[in-house]
């Protein structure tokens, strides 16, 4: 399904689930994820849950020709659905990117949000972030995302996933270029992690019982960084699953979807 943004943009996204729930969770996806990225997340929660899977612009679905959005205006592109919906409170869960557009929204839109689960995250850039970051960024200029793609999977997969993975290398390979085939979308998500300051000072403000949950194997966002955010979130939890890297809605789903109804519940 399509709504339009604020200043106009098809923002598509997914209902899923139980649309008789009374409760809503939202699920925000990583960088170059699409609303596919849940389907072995959303089986745990159709029963008690209606589901959103939301394109951000310049994902999947959504448009893609306009000037990028920082994490404010993301943050306004999920609230334009949850209107569309005439949805008043929902539980939002982000992963990675998807984590950071959650934090804006538990920053500006808190009485929108129930409860708020941030999954691989992170609110502040560290050096070696910052080198990982212009790795990619080199990468999808002078290679494109197959490029981007080859540097990327060794610090948002664990080499356990490597060793044992769940879905081949090469078929995930083929499924993301197929599906981020347009590079300067991609660039656009970027800028947004690019340009964004330090965020710490501003979790201060998030008033919702939030859970944090990290790989311990996370090499993107290391446990250390989470530990920030948890810092800074007043009341918050962090639990960090054994073993498993950053992609943890690809390498470590039924922890993953456990936490989150403990949570829940």
């Amino acid at each position: 399904m399509i709504c339009k943004t604020t200043d106009n943009l098809n923002l598509y996204f997914e209902v899923q689930g139980n649309e008789s729930a009374k409760e809503t969770i939202v699920f925000l996806n990583g960088l170059s994820q699409t609303t596919v990225a849940w389907s072995l997340t959303t089986p745990a929660f159709k029963n008690d849950y209606r589901i959103v899977l939301i394109d951000f612009i310049f994902q999947g679905q959504s448009e893609k020709n306009a000037e990028w959005r920082n994490f404010d205006t993301h943050a306004n592109d999920v609230i334009s659905v949850l209107d569309h919906l005439k949805i008043d409170k929902a539980i939002i869960a982000g992963l990675s990117y998807g984590s950071l557009v959650a934090q804006h929204l538990g920053v500006n839109h808190g009485k929108r949000i129930s409860k708020l689960i941030l999954m691989s995250t992170f609110a502040h850039k560290t050096p070696y972030y910052e080198a990982i970051e212009l790795s990619w960024w080199r990468a999808l200029e002078y290679g494109g995302y197959g490029l981007m793609l080859d540097i990327m999977l060794p610090s948002v997969l664990s080499e356990g996933y490597f060793k044992n993975p769940l879905f081949p290398i090469d078929l995930m390979k083929q499924a993301r270029q197929e599906a981020n085939d347009d590079k300067q979308a991609l660039f656009k998500l970027m800028e947004a992690t690019k340009r964004r300051s330090d965020y710490r000072s501003e979790l201060k403000k998030i008033t919702v019982p939030t859970l944090v949950i990290q790989g311990e194997k996370d090499a993107l966002f290391p446990v250390h960084m989470a530990e920030e955010v948890t810092a800074a979130i007043p009341g918050s939890k962090l639990t960090v699953i054994p073993l498993v890297g950053h992609t943890l809605n690809l390498e470590a789903v039924p922890a993953m979807c456990k936490l989150i109804m403990e949570f829940l519940h």
